[in-house]
């Protein structure tokens, strides 16, 4: 595979420009890329995939379990596959294709891309959902150095390498377990753009209607809360070894107790985060980005302790905020899991930080139940395949 897709020196006189200013695209500039066949598919992209700022990318019909994980270098990743593909699983088999627990997989995307287009960059993120579930998932490209971001003027295929960590899962063609961004110029907002942001429009909620001003440096500082929701007195999740498989298509199909402990009781506002498990909490701020703004969840920095928030993650432009900002913010869910040793976390510790970053004209369509949004009023809340409102039979 070459990584040049066919058919575009043709188009390119046809092509519609892109506002030239800085920023995160949209979803109306998305859809110019797709109608001028810069983003193209093996399968008809859905209205439904493309996001207030990012699109869903879908998963082909076969995918690869791998020998180990690997970056392709100055090379295609088929030619990485011949030495590293263990064995082919179709997808499209009537019997499912199941992707066991600590075991690397590759699968090719439908989506394909063209970025000649000088100045626009992309980055990938796993979906909300799929950190839910601990499924480790990123994205490759053809000659890429680094997992997640495609390389500048970049044109050719798109691969996701995803490792389950918790529970093994079911995965057909077409799911999607990953978004991307598209990018021109410097998009993030300096520290000083923040606290001038968050003077306006009030980033940072404590509860449901006072706000607080947001604690800055390198971005929004996200703590933990270990004091549950006020609604219910669960402070967090754990989830439970061997258990079943998930099928990532299906929704609200799953008992909690089945798959999680819940963890109710924190003496002293301190948890104990064990070697090896999986933690689903939640943040002490209710956050908003405002339509005009998309923001991004930062890995944590592992000098500040034995610990990491498990995924990034992107947050779309009306999140926490609505259309009108009448919503006082949403909590951010944390996917946490400790390093080598146990690690105790206390509630109102600083956990996260959420980079923001100026999109480049209001989306046509913002984060909501209007567009299928999953989480925008959300406490401590798992991954849609659970049934809301079960309760977990083990608890601590």
């Amino acid at each position: 595979m070459t990584g040049r897709l066919p058919g575009y020196e043709e188009e390119e006189s046809s092509r519609r420009e892109l506002p030239s200013n800085k920023g995160v695209l949209p979803s109306q500039s998305i859809r110019v890329l797709i109608d001028d066949k810069r983003i193209r598919a093996s399968e008809p992209i859905d209205a439904a995939q493309i996001q207030p700022a990012s699109l869903d990318l879908r998963l082909g019909d076969r995918a690869h379990r791998l020998q180990a994980s690997f970056l392709p270098g100055n090379a295609p990743v088929e030619a990485k596959l011949r030495h590293l593909s263990l064995a082919k699983l179709d997808l499209t088999s009537r019997s499912p294709a199941v992707l066991e627990r600590g075991v690397v997989y590759l699968v090719p995307l439908m989506e394909e891309l063209d970025l000649r287009e000088e100045g626009l960059a992309a980055k990938a993120n796993p979906k909300s959902t799929t950190g839910r579930l601990d499924v480790f998932t990123r994205l490759i490209t053809d000659g890429g150095s680094e997992f997640e971001r495609v390389p500048d003027d970049y044109r050719g295929p798109l691969y996701a390498e995803i490792m389950p960590r918790t529970f093994p899962v079911i995965v057909r063609p077409g799911l999607s377990l990953s978004q991307i961004r598209f990018i021109r110029g410097r998009a993030e907002l300096t520290d000083r753009e923040l606290r001038k942001l968050d003077g306006k429009e009030e980033l940072i909620y404590l509860d449901d209607e006072k706000s607080s001003v947001a604690s800055i440096r390198d971005g929004v500082e996200l703590s933990v809360s270990l004091r549950g929701d006020g609604v219910r007195d669960v402070v967090a999740y754990r989830g439970k070894q061997n258990a079943r498989l998930v099928d990532l298509s299906r929704v609200g199909e799953y008992e909690i107790g089945e798959f999680w402990e819940e963890i109710r009781d924190c003496p002293g506002d301190r948890l104990i985060l064990n070697p090896g498990d999986f933690y689903i909490l939640v943040s002490r701020e209710r956050v908003r980005v405002p339509p005009g703004y998309a923001a991004e969840m930062v890995p944590f920095d592992p000098s500040v302790g034995e610990f990491r928030i498990h995924y990034a993650g992107f947050f779309d432009p009306g999140f926490g905020y609505g259309v009108e900002g009448d919503i006082k913010g949403t909590r951010a869910v944390l996917e946490v899991r400790a390093h080598e040793v146990p690690f105790v976390i206390e509630h109102g510790q600083v956990v996260g930080r959420l980079v923001y970053s100026r999109v480049l004209d209001v989306p046509d369509k913002i984060y909501g139940k209007s567009i299928g949004s999953s989480y925008q009023r959300q406490e401590l809340a798992l991954s849609k395949q659970f049934r809301r409102g079960s309760t977990a039979a083990g608890r601590t």
